[in-house]
């Protein structure tokens, strides 16, 4: 029997592709071999005539791929999904082995684990030495993948743009350290549930990474305010869209985000316990916030009615706008908000029960020109006014409303907004116990 290192010297020397592919199918042991062959260890000699194989095809190319390969080839940028019991480390290896002829993989999702044999850093060795054309790697609920796999990717695939990690406890500052340095075309970083990634990482990341568009971060407790902030200080002119949900940050990293964020159009904060008013205050005004158009503001304690007037001032190109769950913002907010944010096109409240009828309706009469859409759901503070509001100017502009579950909400207002709204095209009522056919 041959040993394991014979078996390289012979797989690396094979004229091409599919050969080393049917090699593979032979054994585990075989596809192992062929799997670990890097792609710089292929052999450049001419080696069809040596063995006297007629390939033609390659001849003719003066390549080391078949006419038929050749033709399944689209740009380099195949596509593999591995979910549940199928994502094994064997399975890479032949994925590393079959994609390698075709262009490479370009694309590459394990959504968990076989439970028994499931994925670890064999794999995703194979896949760093097999697939150097790599650009987007997404691993979820991945328990058995550690700082090992993801160095290895680090070493082989230096063309990763897109990282996506969710819910792999295994994986720490370290792999983060050595992706930034082996993978710096980075631009989409989605991190989510990785409890032992914390600022080092993600300091490493906004160095390395001059290219960063996009940062989605979720449930990290060890990341805080210097993380984030060295995000926005290394990618200030290239950070497009920010989305951070459920991290120990504080008004520091608003104020930053504020500053530095000249580039960002999309922004989401979610569940920021230790974010206050004043985070709110100081992100509006620090005017770097001059292209943000969408910004969505969920179960955030510190959004107040003057840290929203400050948005709406600071923010002159705001377009979609989205609170949800926050409860001290009342209607004196809401109309200093409509009143400072003049581009403003789309509204959405969702359980923000402090608003009534008069901020509502407030914010229709100030709102700018191109307002078009509002949106309510589960508001309860909104209730049917019992005197008939004076006479309002009309708001033109507006195009859809949707009102959901305000069981307050009744004929009165209805009767109200039909008179203030005459260009109303699209109309969704839902759970409005209050509305009658009169």
């Amino acid at each position: 029997v041959l040993p394991d290192e014979c078996l390289f010297e012979i797989f690396r020397r094979l004229p091409g592709g599919q050969e080393r592919s049917s090699c593979a199918c032979v054994s585990k042991r075989w596809l192992t071999i062929v799997s670990n062959i890097r792609s710089n260890e292929i052999s450049d000699k001419r080696t069809t005539q040596a063995l006297d194989l007629n390939y033609e095809s390659t001849d003719k190319k003066g390549g080391d791929v078949s006419e038929v390969e050749d033709e399944d080839v689209a740009g380099g940028y195949l596509s593999r999904s591995l979910e549940g019991k199928k994502a094994t480390d064997v399975r890479l290896a032949a994925i590393a082995v079959g994609t390698a002829g075709r262009g490479g993989l370009g694309k590459l999702f394990i959504r968990g684990s076989n439970s028994s044999r499931g994925v670890t850093a064999v794999g995703l060795r194979a896949i760093s030495r097999g697939c150097p054309s790599l650009r987007v790697l997404s691993l979820w609920n991945l328990a058995t993948v550690g700082d090992d796999g993801l160095c290895e990717i680090a070493e082989g695939c230096h063309q990763l743009q897109k990282l996506d990690l969710c819910h792999c406890p295994a994986i720490t500052n370290e792999s983060l350290l050595s992706l930034a340095k082996g993978c710096p075309d980075l631009t989409d970083l989605t991190i989510e549930g990785c409890a032992n990634i914390g600022n080092e990482g993600i300091q490493a990341i906004a160095r390395c990474c001059p290219n960063l568009k996009s940062v989605s971060i979720k449930d990290c407790p060890l990341l805080g305010d210097q993380g984030i902030a060295s995000l926005l200080t290394s990618a200030s002119y290239s950070l497009s869209k920010v989305k951070l949900q459920a991290l120990n940050i504080t008004d520091v990293s608003l104020a930053v985000i504020g500053h530095y964020g000249k580039a960002v159009t999309d922004l989401s904060l979610t569940s920021l316990p230790n974010v206050t008013e004043k985070g709110f205050w100081v992100m509006g005004n620090g005017h770097g916030l001059q292209k943000l158009k969408s910004f969505t503001v969920k179960a955030c304690r510190g959004v107040t009615d003057l840290g929203l007037e400050a948005i709406g001032k600071g923010c002159p190109n705001l377009k979609q706008f989205c609170l949800r769950k926050c409860a001290f913002l009342s209607d004196n907010g809401l109309v200093s908000f409509a009143k400072a944010a003049g581009s403003l096109e789309s509204l959405e409240l969702e359980e923000c029960h402090r608003v009534t009828q008069f901020g509502f309706f407030g914010s229709l009469i100030n709102c700018g020109a191109k307002f078009k859409a509002i949106s309510l759901m589960n508001c309860l503070g909104i209730k049917d006014l019992n005197v008939g509001l004076p006479p309002l100017p009309p708001c033109e502009s507006l195009r859809s409303l949707s009102i959901r579950n305000c069981p307050g909400f009744g004929d009165a207002s209805l009767a109200a907004l039909g008179k203030l709204c005459p260009q109303l095209q699209n109309v969704e009522l839902s759970g409005l116990h209050g509305i009658t056919n009169v």
